[in-house]
């Protein structure tokens, strides 16, 4: 949204937006944003969103009322312009723990579960009294190693004091740590066969998702060879941060990422970090190694280029997620090139080629895309958005 130059009505089902520049991401951009009244917002504080005193809309339910850390609740809005609403009430329930919310489906104390742990989903299949509805989604669960010249306290010689240079600005040593993990381990052992090998950071099948790229090889020989040639034939040490709750099974999965590096001599110690404190720290690029579930919302590549891969730049909107700094021009021209390229033909290429780039340098390392898993009560369906967010109008009644 940089580009926005300026913003003007022309009459009320009209929007004028002019751009500095050539914008091709204009309408998926715009289409994240909620529109609200000068004369209902304008004297509205972030609190007063926050709580709910605040809030309007279109949108088929109402807005009833919120309690912090534990529920939401809607009714119906009789008057939407739509179809007309499934559910007289809708109760957003928080429940943070995934087992937890298992526990609460199978007891009848709630109809709808998103996010299931893998490791309940067969379980939850077995159950005649639930449904089970898993779909592909567009979120990757993403390695980012930081490129952040001399020292770091995270990363040590064998010795346990700091390297002089971090050696993951060594493109063999990111190729190495990624050839050293066993993605179909991962997948089969930890995830239970619920999330898609990943090469890249988009899908298979969407826009700017290179088919060329192929799936990244477990290969300790190779690793053990590349770290010896950047000058670490017996490794290092080096610690790795992981949110404990936030990202499903996303500490499981570090740990045997641990161990797979641990087998071509970097020995890891992982430290699992509260959210909050965790993403204090990665945005401040004080860590060497960061996790990110990275969602791809707007269904291309472009996303990704410009959140968590282009030169982190706030004048520009560029890099806020980009937690490990990386920087590459030619991934910088590549956002440019396609933000300015309205022939979808040729920005899917543009997009197809910064993945390869990336790929090349090992800018960040893919571990696997997650499915989006509901789990209902017999007696209902859900049918989910592109996203893996979950909203009312997903739940139907199942004949």
């Amino acid at each position: 949204m940089r580009t926005v130059e300026s913003v003007k009505a022309k009459d009320d089902h009209t929007l004028i937006i002019k751009t500095r520049l050539p914008n091709a991401n204009l309408l998926p951009d715009v289409d994240s944003i909620y529109i609200v009244s000068r004369h209902a917002g304008a004297a509205a504080s972030s609190a007063d969103y926050n709580s709910g005193k605040a809030l309007i809309g279109t949108g088929p339910y109402r807005f009833v009322s919120f309690v912090p850390g534990d529920r939401t609740i809607f009714a119906r809005n009789d008057s939407y312009w739509g179809a007309k609403p499934t559910w007289d009430k809708v109760d957003f329930r928080f429940i943070a723990n995934a087992a937890n919310r298992t526990a609460a489906l199978l007891a009848g104390d709630v109809d709808v579960i998103d996010k299931v742990s893998p490791t309940d989903v067969e379980r939850l299949r077995k159950t005649p009294s639930v449904n089970v509805f898993a779909y592909q989604g567009l979120r990757a669960l993403i390695i980012q190693p930081s490129f952040r010249a001399g020292p770091n306290e995270f990363i040590r010689d064998n010795a346990g004091k700091p390297l002089a240079e971090n050696p993951l600005l060594d493109v063999r040593v990111r190729k190495a740590l990624s050839l050293a993990i066993n993605r179909p381990a991962i997948d089969e052992r930890i995830m239970q066969g619920t999330v898609t090998e990943a090469n890249q950071w988009m899908p298979a099948n969407t826009f700017g998702y290179n088919p060329g790229i192929k799936n990244i090889p477990y290969d300790i020989k190779q690793a053990k060879d590349l770290l010896a040639q950047a000058g670490f034939p017996e490794g290092f040490q080096l610690t790795v941060h992981v949110p404990g709750d936030r990202y499903p099974q996303a500490p499981e999965v570090m740990q045997a990422v641990a161990q797979f590096w641990t087998r071509i001599g970097v020995k890891v110690q992982l430290e699992v970090l509260p959210w909050a404190v965790y993403a204090g720290k990665a945005n401040k690029n004080e860590l060497a190694i960061s996790v990110i579930a990275w969602g791809n919302g707007t269904g291309e590549a472009a996303y990704a280029l410009t959140n968590i891969l282009t030169t982190v730049d706030s004048s520009k909107g560029q890099g806020a997620s980009n937690w490990g700094h990386y920087s590459n021009p030619l991934v910088d021209k590549a956002l440019a090139d396609s933000t300015a390229e309205f022939d979808d033909a040729k920005r899917r290429k543009i997009l197809e080629d910064s993945v390869q780039v990336v790929s090349d340098d090992v800018g960040i390392i893919p571990l696997f895309h997650y499915q989006n898993i509901w789990a209902a009560r017999k007696g209902l369906k859900v049918e989910p958005l592109v996203s893996d967010r979950t909203a009312a109008t997903m739940v139907t009644e199942q004949p």
